[in-house]
Parts: C-alpha cells; sequence; structure tokens
C-alpha cells in the first residue's frame, strides 16, 4: 500500500477481510479512504462451534486461542468505517456494541447459473451413470470433516443402505481438514469413518473435490441432499443445492435454522442423531416433496440472489 501511495494511488474504497491483521495500518496509509470490513466470525468459547461436539472437545488451550484471535477482531472493527456480515447467525457472534456498525448482507449465489434439470446426468469417474429422479443421496463439504458433520452422516448411510437397497450416494470434498484437527487414529476422517460403519461401497461414490461445473451436476441429479454443520458459518453449498431444487435434510443448528424452515422449504434432523438422520433422508427418497423443493428455490432466489446482494454492496460502498 505505501508503494501504490508513493505512485499516487488513493482509493475511495478499502474492502477487506481482516481476520489475521491484514488491514490493522490501512487508515496509517490511507486515512481518508472508507474502509469497510467483511464481518465473517468472532470467536466464543461457548454457545457456537467451540465444545458443541463432545466427541470432539476443545481443551482450555483452544479457549484462550480464540480469545486471543478476538483481541484482534474487536480491533478491527474499532478502525473500520463500516462492516457486513453475511447472516443474521453471524451477526449475533459479535459483541452487541458494534451490531450498529454491520449490516447483515449476504453476498449471494448466481441463480443464473443455478437451476433445476430434469434432464441432468453425468458419469462418474468409477462407471456409475447417474440421472435426475435416481434414488441418490448427495453430501458436499470443502473437506470431509466434522465440522460440517461429517461422521454423523456416514452413521446415518450405514442405516439409510440397509433400508434402501437400491440408493446410491455421491460424496463431494476433499480429505484434508479446514476446521478442527486431523483424526489422531487415522490419517483423515474419511478413513476413520470407513473403519467404524459397514457401507456398500459400491454404491457410495467418494469424489474428492471437483471442478465447479460437475459439482453443479451431481446437486441437479441428488434426489436429496444432507446439509450438517456444526453452529458456524454458513455454506455456499446449502443455498446453492436449495437453489438447484435439491431436497435438504439440513442440521438442526442455527445457521441452518436461518433458512430452512422444517416442513417447508426443507427438513431438518438432529446433528448428532444418525437415526433421525436417516429417517429423514429416508422420507425425502420415498415421497416426492416437489412443494418443498419449490419453495427451497424460490426462498434462495427472494434472499440469497447475487442479483439483489449486489446493489446492497454497492449501497455498502458508497457509504
Amino acid at each position: 500500500m505505501l508503494q501504490l501511495k508513493q505512485k499516487g494511488y488513493e482509493p475511495d474504497v478499502i474492502f477487506a477481510h481482516p481476520g489475521w491483521g491484514e488491514t490493522l495500518y490501512v487508515k496509517n496509509v490511507f486515512p481518508k479512504a472508507r474502509l469497510i470490513h467483511f464481518c465473517e466470525w468472532y470467536y466464543r468459547s461457548q454457545g457456537a462451534d467451540m465444545n458443541f461436539d463432545a466427541e470432539f472437545p476443545d481443551d482450555f488451550n483452544a479457549g484462550a486461542r480464540v480469545e486471543t484471535w478476538n483481541a484482534l477482531h474487536a480491533l478491527n472493527l474499532v478502525n473500520c468505517d463500516a462492516a457486513v456480515t453475511p447472516t443474521q447467525w453471524q451477526l449475533k457472534q459479535h459483541p452487541e456494541i458494534f451490531h450498529s456498525k454491520i449490516k447483515v448482507i449476504h453476498e449471494g449465489v448466481d441463480m443464473s447459473v443455478l437451476y433445476p434439470d430434469a434432464q441432468a446426468e453425468l458419469t462418474l469417474p468409477d462407471g456409475f451413470h447417474a440421472r435426475a429422479g435416481m434414488p441418490i443421496i448427495t453430501y458436499v463439504a470443502r473437506q470431509l470433516e466434522p465440522y460440517r458433520g461429517f461422521h454423523s452422516f456416514m452413521r446415518a448411510l450405514s442405516i439409510i443402505q440397509k433400508v434402501l437397497p437400491d440408493c446410491h450416494t455421491i460424496i463431494i470434498g476433499g480429505d484434508d481438514v479446514s476446521y478442527g484437527s486431523k483424526p489422531r487414529d487415522a490419517a483423515n476422517f474419511r478413513e476413520k469413518m470407513l473403519k467404524e460403519v459397514r457401507i456398500d461401497a459400491s454404491r457410495t461414490h467418494f469424489l474428492g473435490q471437483v471442478p465447479y461445473d460437475m459439482y453443479r451436476k451431481v446437486l441437479q441429479v441428488s434426489r436429496v441432499h444432507t446439509y450438517l454443520t456444526y453452529p458456524f458459518v454458513l455454506s455456499w453449498s446449502m443455498l446453492e443445492a436449495m437453489a438447484m431444487g435439491c431436497l435438504v435434510v439440513g442440521s438442526r443448528t442455527s445457521p441452518v435454522e436461518e433458512v430452512i424452515r422444517d416442513g417447508e422449504n426443507g427438513l431438518l434432523a438432529d446433528f448428532f442423531d444418525p437415526q433421525d438422520i436417516a429417517e429423514k433422508v429416508v422420507l425425502c427418497l420415498r415421497e416426492p416433496m416437489s412443494e418443498l423443493r419449490a419453495q427451497a428455490r424460490a426462498d434462495v432466489l427472494a434472499r440469497y440472489d447475487f442479483a439483489q446482494a449486489e446493489p446492497a454492496f454497492r449501497a455498502l460502498l458508497s457509504g
């Protein structure tokens, strides 16, 4: 920024994710610029993602570490001129004294490329040919890890496959961790869960991380999509699945409940109860529930379409 200033550059607005200190000295360099922060997450040692899952507890050091991170987040909120966060749930994680400074504007999903396709089909690397209308379950996460309920999903899947011998499951996600830690007794959580539960490998298709177009096609052939998460940041994938007409079985956790109304635009299940998750998925495979699918897409179009988010962001930038 100092180099830019020496060249005569003077920005009107600086919009940044300040999470790790990137904007601490912005005002020292460009004091006249309007500084807007993207407030993704304010940590809490209780009541959100930390210590949510007793199977993977956080120790005292973890709690102390996030309190230290929060010192930086609080300073960021003092330094910025305005701030934005995508959801009401994320706003609530921040101290109330800063709420008046933070606008809730979801960045939106691109409805122009997210739509149902009754003719969708694709052939997976293992040769399985998937078509829309088949009893296909989908699960998507950046990484296959507990934060996104992978352990609960796999336990539910072992139940589902016993009830529905003709269903197939397509799983997208890498073997690293984005949040939390790797398992101590396995190379990754996919390996760990495959040791714990018995599933039919011929009907369970792990794709790893895939190109966006393939991801879209997977959701278009999905009959029921599962989205499970700790009380943490809501994934775009859930909204994108709803936009493409997927019937979503989501976890009954705060970020999901902000979007999914049980029995109206999707179904909710207990994050920790594989039997409950399995029963909801089986119900979705047995019943068309076309009204819920249509309502899910309508709700995303009304509240989370990028075309609506853009004007709100432009207004934020201009002050």
